[in-house]
């Protein structure tokens, strides 16, 4: 061969060696990416093909699938009170992909799960058409529509906790959105998902879980756990070292109490009753910016939370000097919180010192009803002892009893609580938020324990507080669950 012929010889190998190594790498190292990849329409065709397994609540299914002819698309997602359930559900939509269980679930409810392979095997041969399971849920139906109703009009968010297991029995955000509206991949889907994406509300946006804010003085029961913690105060009726006035350490501020109410030396038990900021403000600087991170983050601060939708991380601060230390203690400075973790904080409480790791998916099954999966509670940390979680108890329920927390009162049944009114926008400048966190009790222990957070209302800005307007709700959450469990 001559030389000229011998080199294009070679150089058409390397061209067929190339094509080879090409071939083997997108039919073995590629094959997964490109078969899930979001841009493979053939994914989405498999995934609309068959009926969607469904989201269960009370053994009842929220959501649903219906035949469609608009598209090379069989089914679309369907939803039953789609805008009370949004927050748990998510969307699953033809067009704009998957949020919360609809995503993270999406394998098991399509029946593409590993863990199906079996029954997907077993369906072939018969010749069943293909399913997909379902996903069993801890809310609480009627829980659920107590936050949802209560909260109304009003821009806000509920979570309700189950505090001996962790299980989420409610989680609402307003406003909200029906996940129907689009479902599917037609030009009305599209004006639907345009005008949620543009609306300065964001009700996409989950309030329960995504969003932090200011806690106000709900943030005094960690500070309150703080001190009884790390030996600051042995009793909730022992009198505290607390001046009032109370000048914030290294400056010439003093720290304000809202109203005439008198704070000097008070109790801790009276300081939680009349939300005393001099004192809780002394007692995180007393203690210091350490003592109180470690607290702080024993309740799950400065964590994200998987429930198993991701929740943001709240934020108590790492780096602080000795007034805002002070301020960070009573829940304003940069102490920021979802209420999901108000929620943990209180559900900690309640169940004597321990805090359980929230979850809001029970069981996964397959089409036929077996189980494939099946959550087990699991204790997270421990924030406090349980003597010093019965003491503060103790305190939260003098709060409902006698204090700000009226609101929340229900006839026979022992309930503690902790309002909160925290400062908003610059110089606070905007409407307050208002807070409300509580728990009932029974004599099997307490059942549930709950965080509102009112954003944002129509009432007046002198009318706004955690007592007057997110109480009550908590009080009919609480209520929905007592009269379930009966």
């Amino acid at each position: 061969m001559n030389k000229p012929l011998r080199r294009i010889a070679i150089f058409c190998g390397l061209l067929v060696l190339a094509l080879l190594i090409r071939d083997n790498w997108l039919q073995y190292v590629k094959a997964d990416e490109l078969r899930t990849h979001e841009k493979n329409r053939r994914v989405l065709i498999e995934r609309y093909a068959q009926k969607r397994g469904d989201i269960i609540v009370d053994g009842k299914s929220v959501t649903g699938s219906e035949r469609t002819t608009a598209s090379d698309f069989a089914y679309k997602r369907t939803y039953k009170n789609g805008a009370m359930w949004a927050p748990v559900t998510g969307y699953a939509s033809q067009a704009y992909g998957a949020t919360q269980i609809e995503s993270i679930e999406d394998g098991i409810l399509t029946g593409n799960d590993d863990r199906l392979f079996f029954r997907r095997t077993l369906d072939m041969v018969t010749g069943k058409k293909k399913e997909g399971g379902n996903v069993v849920t801890t809310l609480n139906g009627a829980a659920q529509k107590a936050a949802y109703e209560g909260l109304g009009s009003k821009k806000g968010a509920v979570a309700a906790i189950d505090p001996s297991t962790g299980a989420i029995l409610a989680l609402a955000s307003t406003p909200s959105y029906d996940p129907s509206r689009f479902a599917g991949n037609g030009k009305a889907d599209e004006k639907a998902w345009v005008e949620l994406e543009s609306d300065v509300n964001k009700p996409l946006l989950n309030r329960a879980l995504r969003e932090t804010y200011p806690p106000g003085s709900t943030f005094k029961v960690v500070t309150a756990a703080a001190a009884l913690e790390h030996g600051l105060y042995a009793t909730p009726d022992e009198k505290t070292e607390s001046p009032q006035p109370w000048t914030l350490p290294d400056s010439t501020t003093e720290l304000k109490n809202e109203g005439p109410i008198q704070c000097e030396n008070v109790s801790l038990r009276e300081a939680l009753r009349i939300s005393c900021n001099t004192v809780f403000g002394k007692i995180g600087s007393d203690l210091g910016k350490d003592k109180m991170l470690e607290t702080a983050e024993k309740f799950g601060f400065n964590e994200e939370q998987f429930v198993p939708v991701r929740s943001a991380a709240s934020n108590f601060p790492k780096e602080m000097d000795r007034p805002q230390t002070a301020l960070s203690s009573i829940g304003q400075f940069e102490t920021a919180t979802t209420p999901l973790q108000m929620a943990m904080v209180t559900s900690a409480i309640a169940n004597d010192g321990k805090l359980m790791e929230p979850y809001m998916i029970s069981e996964l099954k397959a089409p036929n009803l077996d189980t494939i999966d099946r959550h087990s509670p699991k204790e997270l940390s421990s924030p406090l002892s349980a003597e010093n979680a019965q003491q503060l108890q103790d305190m939260m329920e003098t709060v409902v009893q006698s204090g700000t927390g009226r609101n929340a009162q229900i006839p026979g049944v022992t309930v503690g609580g902790k309002t909160g009114t925290a400062q908003h926008g610059v110089d606070n400048s905007e409407k307050p938020y208002a807070w409300f966190i509580s728990y009932a009790k029974t004599a099997d222990g307490s059942p549930v324990a709950v965080a509102v957070v009112v954003e944002d209302s129509d009432a007046h800005r002198e009318d706004i507080s955690g007592g007057g307007l997110a109480a009550p709700i908590a009080k009919n959450v609480m209520q929905a669950v007592l009269n379930s469990s009966k």
